[in-house]
């Protein structure tokens, strides 16, 4: 995990090169990609540790873990984002479905998908996120 978030002015100048020194081929199919990694294989996706999800792209703040929450999907799921402006969201119609794609708003990373399903005792929505894209900074 990087120990500090990358600016946007350093995000700028990294090439395709840059980005796959930095990741995983596995990392790199997730986050530059938009790939998904196979259900119930991330190591996020179980771990109940306190603490502070970061992109692994940039090491921005995206997701405390006191909003994770088993959804039973095979994907970590968080019930809302750290801060508003953590995360953007797209229209996302590949593979013949209609879903909102959430990725990182200061690299542009994909990290999964927001679904309307999530707890409907705090916000209803459901952040399915990949493991590959987010790094846990523990308390």
């Amino acid at each position: 995990m990087q120990d500090s978030q990358l600016t946007k002015e350093e995000i700028a100048q990294l090439t395709d090169s840059d980005w796959r020194q930095r990741l995983t081929d596995e990392e790199y199919y997730v986050l530059r990609q938009k790939g998904t990694e196979r259900p119930f294989t991330g190591i996020h996706n179980d771990m109940s540790e306190q603490g502070v999800y970061r992109c692994k792209g940039c090491g921005a703040k995206l997701f405390d873990s006191n909003n994770k929450f088993d959804a039973g999907c095979g994907w970590p799921s968080f019930d809302a984002t750290i801060a508003d402006s953590a995360v953007e969201e797209h229209l996302d119609t590949s593979h013949g479905m209609r879903r909102v794609e959430v990725t990182c708003s200061n690299c542009g990373g994909h990290l999964g998908h927001v679904f309307p399903d999530g707890p409907k005792d705090t916000t209803g929505m459901r952040y399915c996120i990949n493991s590959l894209s987010i790094d846990l900074e523990s308390k």
